[in-house]
Order: structure tokens, then sequence, then C-alpha cells
């Protein structure tokens, strides 16, 4: 059953009396914290609304909450009664503040009566959107030093925060300077962060090094530089914190580990504390090149709880994978499982170099994506030598096969792969080569459960052919997307198929709608 089922059963439960009346007593602490959380998150929705237009003056204490939101807890005749103190939002933050766990304010709302509003509230999660201004941050300081042990998760969103305005909200997180806060997530994104480098704020460096509840960091599409990374980087070289996910994604960081002697660092039993604990780093978009992916290949050797590595985006080229090689082949126990190079402008002999050092790991990787590459045919060979051996995942849409490529996949293909769950092909233009490979492949993998095939270009005769094949397998294929494809004849009635072809009750086979099939995807610039 469904979050919004469950809180509309107990709303509709409590509508048929006014809660100002019954009281709460008879209701359980789940339900009071649902119900804290459903009935303030939305008053306070409306109530920003209303604060927003220019003519509103009053105490936002004193607006009065919706009607449809008073049909949950009162009377219809009740809601009639001009004196109903279930109007006003200061009953529902007395009645239900108490209970109120997730928070999401817009700036108009953060003010000094938002946090008397809020004062017997135990947040935990708060999420602030278009924080733009010092008029903004003060009331929101007030809200979480009264907030800050229980608070364990912080986001920022569109918001744009000065150098003094970080500094004034991570020093309500902590008392001075010792560590008192359970925050476990501290988020900005899409935001703009205003710090400089040669005088970084001196309480969000100590937020860093020493909330050790601290696991995921996101400062992601944060209009970074190269300078606010490596500060925070270096800082989290040496914190204190258990971090687990760290995400500077979206950024233009490129020479931002230019200045670290890893070489020199390497080994150190007191360096990079923080950082040994991290299992997920994402750098998406961040304009790396193959100096910096030089630089993180030492930088990866204090990470050795690395798992999933996000590179995609950066045009480290060649020489970037390279590095990647080394790393490798200097650690072949790394944990790095996940790794995502998907349009990093490699070459088929980066790719096939690359793909060769990972079969020879004792611990490959499982997910693995080289997508929108210009690779071509070629690198067909390494490819399935890949995901036969070892990997679980894979991503090759849009890498330039053609026929050539998912021809020379299918001539490869014979071993079979007993460990792919799921493989995207998409993009690709093998036309009927791509169904030839798949009938192949489907049989010869037991464990897949998804294939992307959509925008192949393949003919209406690749669906009966892929229908053989799942007819003679014994897998537990569960999507086969086809989306995008001319292979569906209009005049045959497909409901047979798509009923032979189930699991759990759902179509395996995605078909393409009768406009979109003739309409083939055009990757050309």
């Amino acid at each position: 059953m469904g979050e919004n089922v469950q809180e509309t059963m107990y709303l509709v439960t409590l509508g048929r009396c006014c809660l100002s009346c019954v009281g709460l007593s008879s209701l359980t602490m789940s339900n009071h914290q649902l119900i804290g959380s459903t009935f303030t998150g939305r008053s306070i929705s409306k109530t920003a609304e209303v604060a927003l237009r220019p003519t509103f003056s009053g105490r936002i204490c004193s607006i009065n909450v919706s009607d449809n939101i008073l049909r949950y807890i009162c009377h219809d005749d009740h809601m009639t009664c001009p004196k109903c103190v279930c109007k006003e939002l200061s009953f529902h933050f007395r009645t239900f503040g108490p209970y109120l766990r997730c928070l999401r304010l817009l700036n108009v709302l953060c003010v000094t009566e938002i946090s008397e509003l809020l004062r017997k509230s135990k947040l935990q999660r708060l999420v602030l959107r278009w924080i733009r201004s010092e008029k903004h941050v003060e009331p929101l300081c007030k809200l979480l030093i009264q907030s800050r042990d229980t608070l364990t998760s912080l986001e920022f969103i569109h918001c744009k925060l000065s150098s003094n305005s970080i500094n004034a909200i991570c020093a309500s997180l902590h008392e001075k300077g010792i560590h008192t806060t359970g925050m476990q997530r501290f988020s900005i994104k899409t935001s703009s962060i205003e710090i400089d480098p040669l005088a970084a704020p001196s309480s969000f460096i100590a937020f860093l090094m020493s909330v050790r509840t601290l696991h995921s960091l996101h400062f992601c599409d944060g209009n970074l530089d190269r300078h606010i990374a490596r500060m925070v980087f270096s800082t989290l070289l040496d914190s204190s914190s258990n971090l687990s996910s760290l995400d500077l994604s979206e950024n233009n960081i490129s020479g931002w580990l230019s200045t670290f002697s890893w070489r020199s660092v390497v080994g150190s039993p007191s360096s990079g504390k923080s950082l040994r604990s991290l299992c997920k780093l994402n750098l998406r978009g961040n304009e790396l090149d193959k100096y910096d992916a030089e630089n993180l290949a030492y930088a990866l050797l204090h990470m050795p709880g690395l798992e999933s590595l996000d590179l995609s985006g950066n045009p480290i080229e060649d020489s970037g994978i390279r590095s990647l090689i080394s790393y490798f082949t200097k650690n072949p126990n790394s944990r790095l499982a996940d790794l995502d190079l998907e349009n990093c402008e490699l070459s088929c002999c980066g790719v096939i170099e690359f793909l060769d050092t990972l079969s020879m790991l004792e611990k490959p990787i499982k997910f693995l994506s080289v997508a929108d590459n210009a690779l071509g045919s070629e690198v067909a060979e390494a490819i399935v030598n890949s995901f036969t051996v070892s990997i679980e995942s894979l991503n090759i849409s849009g890498i330039g096969l053609g026929p050539l490529g998912f021809l020379a996949l299918g001539r490869k293909l014979e071993k079979g792969s007993k460990k792919l769950l799921s493989i995207n092909i998409s993009k690709n233009r093998g036309g009927q080569e791509t169904a030839r490979f798949l009938s192949k492949l489907i049989p010869l993998a037991p464990r897949l459960i998804s294939v992307d095939a959509s925008y192949n270009l393949m003919p209406p005769e690749s669906l009966l052919m892929l229908c053989d094949s799942l007819r003679t397998a014994k897998g537990d294929l569960k999507r086969l997307d086809m989306t995008g494809n001319s292979c569906i004849n209009h005049k045959a009635d497909h409901s047979t198929l798509l009923s032979e072809f189930q699991h759990s009750g759902e179509p395996i086979f995605v078909l393409p709608s009768s406009l979109a099939s003739h309409v083939p995807y055009d990757d050309d610039p």
C-alpha cells in the first residue's frame, strides 16, 4: 500500500469529528507523526502561497487554512462556524507541530515567527528553497539551533549562499565547536555557493571536520570552482566523519586535485581518515580532463572502500582511462564495482585496453557504462569478454556498433553469460542484426532480467525472431524495450503476443506506439 493511500485512510478515519473537540489522546504515536507531517506540511505549503502575495502583511499564524485541508479534520457544518479554531494555522502548529518530522520551507516562510511556531517540533529532515537573502538566514539559524539535537538531514535547493550565510548555518548546527549534532545528510543542489577559498568560513570547516555522523555530502550543480572543491576535499582528507557518499557533480572543477602530493601522503595512517569510509563518489559533468584523471587515480588510493565512481560527461579521453588502468593494476583488490564512463571522449583502443584489464581483476567491475563514446564495431570482442566473465550490468548505448558490431557480438558469444542481469544496447542502429544478437544472448543469459534495445532500426520481423528466442529460453526476463523501432506490423493484433510474454502480470515487451514506430532515432548532430 502506497504512502499516499495510507495517509488518505488515516485522514478519512479522522475526518468524522473535529480534533479540537476530541483531542489526540486516542491516537498512537505513529498516527500522531503521520498526521502531523501531513496536515502541517500541507498547511505550510498553502501558507506560502498566501504569504507570497504582495498584499499580505499579517502574521503567518493567523492565516486561514484552506477548505480542502479542513474537510479532513472537521464536519462540513463545523467549517461554516466563523469562530472555529481549526481555521487558523496556529491551531495546526499547536496540535500537530510536536509530531512534525519532515518540513519543506520556501524563503518567504523563513521568518522568526516560524521558529516560534515550531518550537516544540522535533524536526529530522528540513528542505529549504530559494534562500537568497541574508534576511532569511537569521530566522533559519534560530530554527536550526532549536532543532539541532534531532535534525539528521538538511537540504538547500535553488539557493544563493554567501560565505557568511554558510558560516552562520554551520555554526547553528553545533555548539561552541563541540559535536552535538546527529546530522547525516547535508546537501546543496542547483544553487550558488560563494566562498572565498583563501578565507574559508571557519564554522563550515569545523562542521566538515567534526560531524562524525555525516554520511552524505552533496554539492551538486552548486557553481563550485576548483578552489572551493579543493578546499572541501582537503578538509575531508583529515576529517573525522564517516562519509559514505560525496557528490560534487555538475560543477567546473578541472584542476582541483593538481596541488595534492598524493605520492607523499599515500600510506600515511593519519591521512584521508574520512575518505577511507567513502563508498560513492559522483564527479559527473565537471570538465575533468586527462590530467585530472591522473591525479584522481592517486586520490582513489585514499578510498579503499569506494564502490561507485561516476566520471560521466568528463573529457578524460584515452589518457584518462589509462590512468584508471594504472590504478586497477596497482590496486587489484579494489572494491570499486560500479563505474560510469559515459560520454568521456573515449576511443575504441582505450576502451578495449580498459576492458582487457578489467577481465583480469580479482574483484572485477559489476556495473559499467561506456555509453555515448564513439567506439565503433571493433570494440565488440572486448565487450563480449567483459560480460561473459564478470559484468552484471552493461550500458553500451550509442557507441556506434551498427550491423557489423552486432554481427561480431553474436559470433563471439559462445560461452554465454551466467552473471549478466541487464544490458543497454540502444541507439546503435543495428537493424536486423540487433535482433539476431539478442535472440542468441537471451537463451545464454539465464539471469538476464532487463534489455534496452530501443532505437536500433529493427524491422517488423525482429519481433517474431525475439519471440521464438523467448519461448526456448529458460531465463527470467522481465523487460525488453523495443521503443523507437519499426518492429510492429500494424495490420497484426499484438494482444496475444503481449499476453503470452508476461512477468508478474506485466508485458515483457515494451513496444513502440503507432506514431513513434515510424520515427527512427537520429543521433547525428
